[in-house]
């Protein structure tokens, strides 16, 4: 008589039969189950190497930003029958000067003015504390307390000497490897991008080739677009505080600036500054004027000026930018923030760029 396989004898039903045999629900809430611990462990194991590899993943991400920003520059260049290398090391080296120069111009016209500007935000934070207390319910041992504890947290999580040092030497690091790795991808860029197109067969081809080009657009539009507001905003309150009479608007200015390249949380930030050196300045009513300005800027540019700017396959939700620079604040800092917004915006329009390919090659019926 032949051995009766496992599972098919009476009474005991085989591991389909037993799946089957549980209720919907139990089926359901298993696969759920299992589908969420593998995908928090491969996020905790990205997070992981995101980490390890956050200098260079910072370096690579400022090279990819700045070629897209520059890449204009070294078109023209090239139609001016310039060699590539000559071309890429002209462009490499305006981006230089124009750094050193602004760094220089800047730090000459307010390196004296920045003493002042501690100054001054310390008596706006004693102005908005007396007003706190004074308008809330909440004693000044109370707010005293609060504060101490921010103090002690920040002094607990202050650097020492040594992994400041670790972390000036990466920094250091990390720009010297972005700048040559911009020379090289100014160089190289396209030849590289099309030896990555030779590897893609068939009709996969054109889709990778539609899709790369639109995320480099993307990027290009982007980089361009966020500088150019940038500049605008610091512009506009700039002027905004020189009119108000508020003392350190270049420094100021500069701050917007810089903030600009973080969407909303950048803004929100350098106008706050902005607000408390007024509101120790000159008092409450050039405060409220200067709060006013960044208003009014600030919704021009976002109304007006970003849709004109950024076009609209850039623009991304205000939640999606939140909760990009807030990942990318966690996992590298400063740094994050800064290239958070553009790898989604870049990522979000290559998967769109895709999905519509395959939509249009399910449209088109066969013969």
């Amino acid at each position: 008589m032949a051995a009766e396989e496992p599972g098919t004898r009476t009474g005991d039903p085989g591991p389909r039969q037993s799946w089957a045999a549980l209720p919907w629900l139990v089926r359901t809430a298993v696969l759920w189950s299992a589908c969420l611990v593998v995908i928090v462990a491969g996020l905790y194991l990205l997070g992981k190497i995101a980490i390890l590899l956050a200098p260079l993943a910072i370096a690579l991400a400022a090279t990819v930003f700045l070629t897209a920003l520059l890449d204009p520059v070294l078109l023209l260049l090239r139609r001016l029958r310039l060699p590539a290398a000559l071309a890429a090391l002209c462009t490499v080296l305006l981006l230089l000067g124009i750094l050193v120069g602004v760094g220089a111009l800047v730090w000459n016209l307010t390196a004296s003015q920045f003493d002042q500007l501690s100054q001054e935000l310390t008596q706006g934070v004693e102005r908005s504390r007396d007003f706190v207390t004074s308008t809330l319910p909440v004693s000044e041992a109370q707010l005293d307390r609060l504060v101490d504890q921010a103090r002690e947290g920040l002094s607990g999580s202050s650097p020492d000497p040594v992994s400041g040092a670790r972390t000036a030497t990466e920094v250091f690091g990390s720009a010297l490897l972005a700048l040559v790795l911009l020379f090289f991808l100014l160089k190289d860029g396209r030849s590289m991008w099309h030896w990555v197109l030779s590897r893609v067969s068939g009709a996969n081809q054109s889709v990778a080739a539609e899709a790369g080009r639109a995320g480099w657009q993307t990027l290009g539009a982007y980089s361009r677009g966020t500088m150019l507001i940038a500049a605008i905003d610091a512009i506009g309150i700039g002027l905004a505080l020189v009119v108000l009479r508020v003392p350190l608007a270049l420094p100021l200015a500069l701050i917007t600036f810089l903030g600009g390249f973080v969407p909303i949380i950048g803004a929100t930030v350098a106008g706050a500054v902005a607000v408390l050196v007024a509101l120790a300045a000159n008092g409450p009513t050039t405060a409220l004027l200067t709060l006013a300005a960044v208003i009014a800027v600030q919704q021009i540019e976002g109304n007006l000026l970003e849709p004109l700017v950024m076009k609209r396959q850039v623009r991304l939700h205000p939640a999606v930018i939140l909760v990009a620079v807030t990942a990318g604040t966690l996992i590298a800092g400063i740094a994050g923030a800064f290239v958070s917004v553009p790898i989604t915006a870049v990522l979000w329009r290559v998967i769109d760029t895709v999905q519509q390919r395959r939509s249009t090659s399910a449209l088109v019926p066969t013969e």
